[in-house]
């Protein structure tokens, strides 16, 4: 049997009851019929009647169109191209003006002129004190500061052994004078013995001529006399050399009461102490121990080394002013006294001494100061002003203004650099015109319009 055989029938009599979802095809199936409808009925219906406008009403519109064009070009248009022309005019103005540039002129530095070197005051007569005798320090009378005489003791020294030595010395030249005393007593007692001789001898000498005695005897009186002259004449050395040996002894015993005398150290001039390197009990040794350095400082000194360029200039005499950092606003006189009239070869720079009196010991030696020199030179060189310099890779050069009002730039060789102004030794001449601040619209041969500038 069939399965579908067995599943109920539906009954012909009962109504079938519509689905959810066949209820939402059928709404929206009469919707779009609706709308189609509507749709119908609108195409069917007659067009508004549109008014067109008429020829009066057309010319007055295209005429009001054209005042309203009119204005715009009147209004914007030709003031637009009165300022683009006249933009225009003034840069072919500009670019046909020429650059107007401020210049200085050349001129030649003043005869007189200043140097400023730098120094190292130190005194004019500066001496150390070493030891002449060894020993120990047995005192010592002055320290750094001291103002000190020419003379003045300054420490002693004790030695022991330095009086033994003046002992000995003395005792050796009592010795001398002694052995000298006695070779004058055989000098005198062989004179004697030599005019008995001589006078012996001469008797003999009669006697042998009248026969009375033989020549032997004679001879032998005769030699006698011979060997007392030459006693005599060895005795005259020995005294001689007794009397060297005595000045000896006495100029031993000058030495050791010198070498005494340096026990007592005195100072060489007057000055001041600058330095005490010892104490009380210090051993010392005669020429190695710095005692003291004494100093005179009523007069200092200092040392310039002065620039080749101005060595010619400088001569004994000629004034200097010396200031000092640490002495504001104050000037102090001095003097070239001396000057070595060659140069170094290292520096290429002359040395001159300058010598600054000190009476009130303001200044004190070691002090570090500033040298001015007025020098009046016979050929000053050029100066020019320090904003007309371009430093340039083939080195300074300045923007020069030809007859021909164009621009040429000049190679320089420079002097002493002053700040504001600079001196230049090659390539320029006096009155010359320069390019104050050269900028670079500035180049080589462009022409250009002057203006000087009023300090020039």
């Amino acid at each position: 049997m069939n399965d579908s055989e067995n599943q109920p029938q539906p009954n012909p009599g009962t109504r079938h009851q519509p689905t959810e979802h066949e209820m939402m095809l059928k709404a929206e199936i009469a919707r779009l019929r609706e709308n189609a409808a509507r749709a119908t009925d609108l195409s069917h219906a007659p067009l508004p009647q549109v008014s067109r406008p008429t020829n009066r009403t057309l010319i007055a519109m295209t005429f009001l169109i054209l005042v309203v064009i009119a204005g715009a070009f009147f209004g914007g248009y030709l003031p637009r191209v009165k300022v683009d022309s006249a933009v225009v005019a003034d840069a072919r103005a500009g670019a046909e003006a020429l650059l107007v540039v401020n210049v200085s002129s050349v001129k030649r530095a003043s005869e007189l002129t200043a140097i400023e070197l730098p120094g190292s005051i130190q005194a004019v007569t500066e001496a150390p004190i070493l030891a002449r005798a060894d020993g120990y320090l047995k005192s010592r009378l002055v320290d750094i500061g001291d103002l000190v005489s020419a003379g003045q003791l300054l420490g002693e020294i004790e030695a022991e052994e330095v009086d033994h030595q003046v002992m000995q010395t003395k005792a050796a030249l009592h010795q001398s004078q002694a052995a000298l005393e006695q070779s004058i007593a055989s000098l005198e007692q062989a004179r004697a013995n030599e005019q008995l001789a001589k006078v012996t001898a001469q008797r003999w000498s009669n006697l042998l001529q009248k026969g009375v005695v033989s020549p032997q005897e004679n001879d032998t009186y005769q030699a006698q006399s011979k060997a007392q002259s030459a006693n005599v004449r060895a005795l005259e050395r020995a005294v001689a050399a007794a009397r060297s040996n005595v000045e000896a002894a006495n100029a031993n015993v000058e030495r050791i009461d010198d070498v005494q005398a340096y026990r007592k150290v005195r100072a060489p001039f007057a000055g001041v102490i600058t330095m005490r390197n010892v104490d009380t009990g210090a051993l010392i040794a005669a020429g190695q121990t710095l005692l003291f350095r004494v100093a005179q400082t009523g007069t200092l000194r200092t040392y310039a080394n002065i620039p080749q360029a101005y060595a010619e200039f400088i001569h004994t005499g000629m004034g200097a002013k010396l200031t000092f950092a640490n002495l504001p606003g104050r000037v102090f006189q001095g003097k070239v006294v001396r000057a070595a009239h060659a140069l170094d070869p290292g520096s290429r720079t002359m040395l001159a001494e300058i010598q600054i009196p000190n009476p009130t010991s303001t200044l004190m030696p070691g002090m570090y100061c500033n040298v001015m020199l007025d020098i009046v030179r016979t050929a000053p060189p050029l100066i020019i002003p320090g904003d007309t310099l371009v430093v340039r890779p083939q080195g300074p050069v300045v923007a020069t203004v030809t007859a021909a009002q164009t621009i040429h730039f000049q190679t320089l060789t420079l002097g002493r650099d002053f700040g504001k102004e600079i001196e230049v030794l090659q390539g320029l001449q006096e009155g010359q015109l320069l390019v104050a601040n050269p900028n670079d619209a500035v180049h080589e041969g462009m022409r250009v319009q002057v203006n000087r500038l009023k300090a020039d």
